[in-house]
């Protein structure tokens, strides 16, 4: 929903965020375990989580890999992958390449993806040609897609990839971080909108998710690989050891 007030202000987007997330966590709770049994009974099977999200919906993608209190069988896969670890050239990666369905190709064929693992992929528009590529690539590869986007979004936009597809007709779990059309939620004056809420929701869900995962996995006798925060006593030798399990199947870059 996007607030009607002419009042714009701190108080105005926090009356208005908080009513999202009370949808988010009234709507989206089942959907959000449904995410979380995948993920658990991959992590049970030595599988990674892949994480992928471009633009602002790269946060989600940092919020579920290589974070303190989150899951460490996990990778970031990211629009910048192909310079990173494939030595292209920086100048391919223009403003408008998420729109590009081939770079979901050259991202995957750099990851160190195998059969079991899971994706998550992030995208509030849910209609950029790379993400939806991504999503039918990895569901033609045996591999689980889980969406976080915008219904309310979604549903009004034009998909920008061949197959006239959003990502949430091709995921086999989807979850709706309640942001409205445009993402903004406080209406100006004259016209237009301002101050996001997808982020806060993305993130919001992508928690619980992880909170139900290693509740699923506490409940089958198996101990939860999670990161312990890097900035406390004893923080780099327990996720360390952590790491150790998944030597060549997960990868950290600095942010």
């Amino acid at each position: 929903m996007v607030s009607t007030t002419a009042r714009i202000d701190q108080s105005a987007y926090i009356a208005v965020v908080t009513e999202v997330i009370g949808r988010l966590t009234a709507s989206q709770t089942e959907n959000v375990r449904a995410a979380a049994e995948v993920v658990a009974d991959a992590l049970a099977a030595g599988s990674v989580v892949q994480a992928f999200g471009t633009g602002h919906s790269s946060a989600l993608a940092m919020e579920i890999a290589g974070r303190a209190g989150g899951l460490v069988p996990t990778n970031m896969l990211s629009l910048r992958d192909g310079i990173i670890f494939g030595g292209d050239a920086p100048a391919d990666l223009d403003p408008f390449v998420e729109r590009d369905p081939a770079i979901a190709h050259r991202i995957y064929e750099l990851a160190p993806v195998e059969p079991g693992d899971p994706f998550v992929i992030a995208s509030n528009s849910g209609a950029n040609g790379s993400t939806v590529e991504m999503a039918l690539l990895a569901r033609s590869r045996g591999h689980a897609v889980i969406a976080f986007t915008s219904l309310a979004h979604s549903r009004e936009m034009a998909s920008r990839h061949p197959s006239g597809k959003r990502l949430f007709e091709v995921a086999d779990v989807v979850i709706d971080n309640c942001a409205p059309f445009g993402d903004a939620a406080l209406s100006l004056p004259d016209a237009g909108t301002v101050c996001a809420v997808s982020s806060v929701t993305a993130a919001i869900a992508a928690q619980m998710m992880t909170a139900d995962v290693v509740g699923l996995l506490l409940a089958r006798g198996v101990e939860p690989p999670v990161y312990l925060s890097s900035n406390i006593p004893g923080g780099d030798e327990h996720n360390q050891r952590l790491e150790a399990r998944y030597a060549g199947r997960i990868r950290r870059v600095a942010a």
